[in-house]
């Protein structure tokens, strides 16, 4: 259980930050266009890179019985510096989102799109499969945080896409975006050093 929680926090805190995927998600669901496809081509994907990062690393780590150590280490550096960028994002502050944009695309043209801004995104090999592999490998059980990881993506595109009406008021003002930076470089610094003490 432990292990699903800290999956679930760390892929949680990972997706949070803006980016062009999830701005992508949040105007489909304030569209109310081709939502479904959308957040399940996101989550899907996801959980293929988690997976693929999980296994790969455990294999690994069963192989190298130095490289947990390693990837603690190098983990909570990335988090450290992850967190301090949208820290900076947060002091700086964030454009709007709004629903405006180009005409409608169709189903086929929405899901490309969304393939697009998920896998031609070098950040989400990081995230997913570097990041999340390596802080699984330092876990009891990697199957349980790699689920938890896998939860948390499934959990945030729906809520996004899905939220985004409820959502469009408040993230119509940059202090919105501004409160959400923070948020999540307090998440991603509290896990870092969760992995440094813990080690």
């Amino acid at each position: 259980m432990g292990a699903a929680l800290a999956g679930f926090t760390l892929g949680l805190s990972l997706i949070l930050a803006i980016g062009a995927q999830n701005a992508f998600v949040l105007r489909q669901g304030l569209r109310r266009a081709h939502v479904l496809p959308v957040v399940l081509t996101c989550a899907l994907s996801d959980a293929v890179l988690i997976a693929a990062g999980v296994a790969g690393f455990g294999a690994l780590s069963e192989a190298a019985p130095g490289l947990p150590v390693l990837m603690r280490w190098g983990g909570a550096a990335f988090l450290i510096v992850y967190g301090a960028l949208a820290f900076r994002s947060a002091w700086r502050g964030a454009e709007t989102l709004t629903a405006a944009g180009p005409g409608t695309q169709s189903r086929a043209q929405a899901v490309l799109t969304c393939l697009a801004l998920t896998w031609l995104n070098p950040h989400v090999y990081l995230d997913t499969v570097v990041l999340v592999g390596s802080v699984a490998a330092t876990q009891e059980s990697r199957l349980a945080f790699g689920g938890g990881a896998v939860t948390a993506s499934f959990v945030f595109f729906f809520a996004l896409g899905y939220g985004a009406r409820a959502l469009a008021p408040a993230f119509a003002r940059p202090g919105t975006w501004r409160a959400l930076d923070a948020l999540v470089g307090g998440l991603m610094w509290l896990i870092a050093a969760g992995l440094i003490l813990g080690g």
